[in-house]
């Protein structure tokens, strides 16, 4: 059997191969990885027949341009990017067919950051501490074996529920949110700056208090809101470290941490406390929203198979 390959031939400002990440091999100081928006790339990878944690490609603000040696049926679902295969337009959330020879070419979104382009059967990368993802971005000349497979049209809406205010992130305290004032932190807007990336958005508002005491070094996870020397704010991504010395001052609850991904510099967010049993319940809802959608795509899968 002849496996195919996608090859880039413009590897975009940022393109990874992403899975669900290395979340078993933290305690070695190892980042999750993989993934930043997790319900995008699995409604994304059910569109196409794929199980939630299959890996694809994530793309960032502009994409790339790849094509194919066999035919492969593919869908880009996340943010609303503009594509062309051979110069006319398809539209993100379509599934379709690249066939040998044409070139698919990913341009740039007018709002969120980023999407997945996922294929049938997904993109057959080596596998590393148990995930295909991307230690790095890939380059120009980049070949990704996948395989085989033709897909009719089918198409799913960008606006889900969870994601209807993008820019407030819902919080629980922190470790150390007693350290600080809690109303200079809830009363402001941040901004999203340009030095934030998949280890953290920096953000800027006005300068916090600071504490009279230090940290020692202590676990942090995707979603801390740290707060630095300066009395500014950063909130780690899933590439963020695994300790950290910054004192805590809140935490992204679990139901909103893929808003992370699709914050772009110069957009301002807020912060809402909420209590634990809260952030609970929000969290049953979106997976639950979540196992409803992959259901019925599985269903339509099956009845037009």
């Amino acid at each position: 059997m002849i496996i195919p390959y996608l090859y880039l031939l413009n590897p975009g400002l940022c393109t990874l191969v992403v899975d669900l990440g290395r979340p078993r091999w933290r305690r070695f100081g190892v980042p999750v990885g993989g993934a930043a928006d997790r319900f995008a790339l699995a409604i994304g990878n059910a569109l196409v027949g794929n199980p939630p944690e299959t890996a694809a490609l994530e793309i960032s603000l502009n994409g790339p341009t790849l094509t194919t040696d066999g035919e492969v049926a593919c869908v880009l679902f996340g943010a609303p990017f503009k594509m062309t295969i051979d110069g006319l337009a398809h539209e993100a959330g379509k599934t379709f067919t690249l066939h040998r020879g044409e070139e698919l070419r990913i341009g740039g979104t007018p709002s969120g950051l980023c999407a997945y382009l996922c294929v049938r059967g997904g993109l057959q990368t080596p596998v590393i501490l148990d995930s295909r993802s991307s230690l790095e971005p890939l380059p120009a000349g980049a070949e990704l074996p996948c395989q085989n497979g033709v897909i009719h049209v089918r198409h799913f809406r960008h606006d889900f529920a969870w994601n209807a205010e993008p820019r407030l992130l819902r919080v629980v305290d922190g470790a150390q949110a007693d350290w600080f004032c809690i109303d200079e932190f809830y009363s402001q807007s941040f901004t999203v700056t340009p030095a934030s990336n998949r280890m953290g958005l920096r953000l800027h508002g006005a300068a916090l208090t600071l504490p009279e005491r230090e940290l020692e070094s202590e676990p942090v996870c995707p979603g801390s809101v740290q707060v630095t020397r300066d009395g500014q704010c950063i909130i780690l991504g899933v590439d963020g470290q695994t300790i950290g010395g910054y004192p805590k001052i809140a935490q992204v609850i679990s139901a909103d941490l893929d808003k992370l991904a699709q914050l772009r510099p110069g957009e301002t967010i807020r912060f809402q406390r909420v209590t634990l049993a809260e952030a609970e319940a929000l969290y049953r809802n979106k997976q639950a929203e979540l196992r409803e959608w992959l259901t019925r795509l599985r269903t339509a899968e099956a009845f037009a198979s």
